[in-house]
């Protein structure tokens, strides 16, 4: 047992190496990437000088409204994250703190990684081009879709870029927008058959719609949970799981009906 005089000197010494310990934890990189709301885009309409959309053999529509893809952004995969960084942005709404690797596949150099995002990009447009033109009735040989959009990459446009698709070609079906003249926003994949995926990141997405002036949010129904813990106000929710689902639930939106689905 210490006596009482060389206790104080013991502790003293003992507490220097925890002192040293959490000094260390705070400046280390940690495993974790931080994410926030990023940039938006109207599919509709021109990113960086460029139309989004263009469509060769068949008639376009002049749409109204906008549908705008969303996106978040992170820090880099080699980026260092320190425990004053996690702890400084756990708290905030605005703000994600994520597993480094389910941003980013462990082991990937950025260039890989850019590559992969490119190659889910792609992929997405593909597949929204399929999905679209077989809600259409349209043949691929006849009706020539091109995508772009710069600077974002993976697959979470995919259900956008098909509405954005139909509302060029279809509208509604009735001679209106598929918009209704509103600011929608969303997120999903999509798959040549039409059916929505999930993608992670909703809350942070949600902001960045609201900001840039939406006022409807597309969102995979698995992730509706996700997207209501922080959402705006004044953004109302609609969860999809398919591109017919999200194209009916547009046109009763248009039309004002009481029947649209909510989280």
């Amino acid at each position: 047992m210490l006596s009482r005089l060389t206790r104080p000197r013991a502790l003293a010494v003992c507490a220097v190496p925890v002192v040293a310990l959490i000094a260390t934890a705070a400046f280390a990189p940690l495993p974790f990437t931080l994410a926030q709301p990023g940039s938006t885009a109207n599919v509709l309409g021109e990113n960086k000088g460029t139309p989004v959309i263009t469509v060769a053999g068949a008639p376009v529509r002049r749409t109204g409204g906008q549908l705008r893809m969303v996106t978040i952004v992170a820090t880099g995969p080699d980026a260092r994250i320190s425990l004053g960084d996690v702890i400084g942005n756990w708290f905030r709404t605005d703000r994600a703190v994520m597993p480094r690797d389910a941003v980013y596949p462990s082991g990937d150099t950025v260039k890989e990684i850019e590559q992969h995002n490119q190659a889910q990009m792609q992929q997405s447009q593909d597949a929204a081009t399929q999905a679209a033109l077989k809600y259409l009735h349209l043949s691929a040989d006849k009706v020539k879709v091109r995508l772009k959009l710069a600077d974002v990459g993976g697959p979470s446009a995919g259900l956008l870029f098909t509405l954005g698709i139909i509302d060029k070609l279809d509208g509604d079906g009735n001679g209106g927008d598929l918009t209704g003249g509103r600011t929608i926003a969303g997120t999903g994949t999509i798959d040549a058959s039409g059916k929505v995926g999930a993608v992670g990141g909703v809350a942070l997405k949600t902001q960045a719609a609201r900001r840039d002036g939406a006022t409807v949010f597309l969102v995979p129904k698995a992730e509706c949970a996700d997207a209501e813990a922080e959402l705006p106000k004044g953004l109302r929710l609609v969860p999809v799981t398919t591109l017919k689902s999200a194209v009916d639930s547009l046109v009763a939106l248009e039309k004002h009906k009481d029947s649209v689905p909510s989280c």
